[in-house]
């Protein structure tokens, strides 16, 4: 079973908890009904996917170069980034250390 963690994220003081748990689950069961054991989440509350500048993803990205994971799931890819750039720039940083 491939090893896999869960970003999630929203971007202001007007969403909630309930965001990131409507993330959580979703991924959660997306990951029981794939086989995928789970093996992390990481969370950045109140942070926005225009920037990189995010705690819990610049850590999952440390993590990942360390090879702990092979898959990040995401709930939509918007909540992986906002920027384009950002966005290919950290997949293809994935891409180079097997992660999908």
């Amino acid at each position: 079973m491939p090893n896999v963690v869960i970003y999630a994220r929203y971007s202001t003081e007007k969403q909630t908890e309930q965001s990131i748990e409507g993330q959580l689950r979703i991924c959660r069961e997306y990951a029981e009904k794939m086989g995928f054991t789970v093996i992390g989440e990481y969370i950045d509350r109140a942070v926005s996917g225009r920037s990189d500048n995010r705690p819990d993803f610049q850590r999952m990205i440390a993590d990942a170069e360390k090879g702990q994971f092979q898959y990040i799931l995401v709930y939509k890819l918007d909540r992986f980034s906002r920027d384009r750039y950002h966005s290919a720039i950290y997949k293809m940083r994935l891409k180079k250390c097997g992660v999908r």
